[in-house]
């Protein structure tokens, strides 16, 4: 998968950072005056459960190569706004397929669905060629279909997302997005996240830093998981 951070809240007095916007928003509730150190303010605020001013912030990430399950997951999250990519306008006579680890490296699991893979395929393809819509060929996808998405969440629903998604109890594909997201977030607004981060990863240091890698545009990739394309070769960024 890649998730990449593609805008962030800019303030327009100030440093423009999201916490000095965060830090006036705060400072309105008590009629107070910055004293020049927005994250020690924020700390205290959000430490004290006054995590509603955090929501004047927001990011935005474009996620690419996560499976239609995982999307499913993500967009039970309400307070949020989604644009993903459309099974009904986009072709998907050449699909991409996310599997989970558990049927990736189980050689008669992959077997299974490398036979029903085709079978989605060739079936999709063929209602094409009788003239089938798009819009109802889809209906033979499966949940592991590759999408793309993009998402934009203000501060305070990150935090909640965070909490519940980074998780032992979340499955996999989620949780690293989640993962993901955050470290792509924190640098922007550490007095925001620092504390959750520390925390999480000192009690999950596994689901950090492991198999991700950083390209050249600032994009986060991981091996978590296999991709798959038509013809049946493998990739490891999702």
């Amino acid at each position: 998968m890649e998730v990449e951070l593609i805008a962030i809240t800019r303030y327009l007095k100030g440093n423009g950072s999201p916490e000095a916007l965060l830090e006036h928003a705060g400072r309105v509730c008590y009629r107070s005056e910055s004293r020049g150190d927005p994250a020690a303010f924020l700390l205290a605020r959000i430490r004290e459960g006054h995590e509603s001013l955090i929501e004047h912030a927001s990011a935005t990430f474009e996620i690419r190569g996560i499976s239609r399950a995982c999307s499913h997951q993500l967009v039970r999250h309400r307070i949020a706004s989604y644009s993903q990519e459309s099974q009904r306008y986009v072709s998907m006579d050449d699909p991409e397929w996310v599997l989970p680890p558990s049927i990736a490296q189980d050689e008669a699991a992959r077997a299974l669905w490398d036979q029903f893979a085709t079978q989605v395929k060739e079936t999709y393809r063929a209602l094409r060629a009788r003239g089938i819509r798009k819009e109802d060929a889809r209906f033979v996808l499966p949940n592991a279909t590759a999408t793309r998405i993009v998402v934009t969440m203000n501060f305070r629903e990150l935090l909640h997302v965070f909490r519940l998604r980074i998780s032992p109890e979340a499955q996999w594909e989620i949780r690293e997005v989640a993962v993901r997201m955050l470290e792509a977030v924190y640098p922007y607004a550490p007095a925001v996240f620092g504390d959750l981060r520390d925390d999480l990863r000192r009690r999950y240091p596994e689901f950090f830093d492991h198999g991700r890698q950083t390209t050249d545009d600032g994009r986060q990739t991981t091996d978590h998981g296999q991709r798959t394309i038509d013809d049946g070769r493998q990739t490891t960024d999702g």
